[in-house]
């Protein structure tokens, strides 16, 4: 009764999303594309394609090494301004590139992953009377007997339920009826 439950785990709200959206897209622009591979490694968690981990790890070094030549040349070397834009330019594309995988994976509809029901067709090519796909020739279709589950009736229930309601009532009518009142709201 209070153990695991067999559902879903529960869904997000919109405003942990949007909240949680608007951190990781903040973490690559707003620190100068120093932390641009916050929202790059997200990504990469939601998605798990090796392009996406490539990108991730690539920006680390990407944005230390702009982030080195800002700090070591001078402010007037046109190459600190170059390495200013780069990072500029990482922070904004990583978290350009985040909100758009995000919000498409929030959008798509989930795809469901359990048996198709009894009564669905088989969902694969249909060649017509004749045709098979390989040496081998077409599967038989499958038959799917649908039975109803026999359940007992659900007035029978209710009517046992309250049979058994009415009979604790008059014990404890007749109970309290000799203790001489109740015992402090017991």
């Amino acid at each position: 009764m209070y153990g695991n439950s067999a559902g879903p785990p529960p869904t997000r709200g919109a405003a942990t999303v949007i909240t949680l959206r608007v951190l990781y897209a903040a973490a690559g622009f707003l620190s100068c594309g120093l932390l641009a591979c916050v929202p790059l490694f997200r990504v990469a968690v939601l998605r798990g394609r090796w392009y996406d981990w490539t990108a991730a790890w690539a920006s680390l070094p990407l944005s230390i090494a702009c982030l080195a030549v800002v700090g070591s040349l001078p402010e007037t070397d046109h190459r600190t301004d170059a390495a200013m834009a780069g990072l500029l330019l990482i922070g904004a594309a990583a978290s350009a590139y985040f909100l758009v995988v995000d919000i498409r994976a929030h959008a798509a509809p989930r795809p469901f992953l359990g048996n198709p029901p009894p009564h669905a067709p088989f969902p694969g090519p249909h060649y017509g009377p004749g045709h098979s796909v390989g040496p081998y020739p077409p599967p038989a279709p499958v038959q799917h007997p649908v039975t109803p589950p026999q359940q007992q009736p659900a007035p029978a229930r209710i009517d046992q339920v309250r049979a058994e309601l009415d009979e604790l009532s008059d014990y404890l009518r007749s109970h309290d009826g000799r203790d001489g009142g109740h015992q402090g709201g017991r």
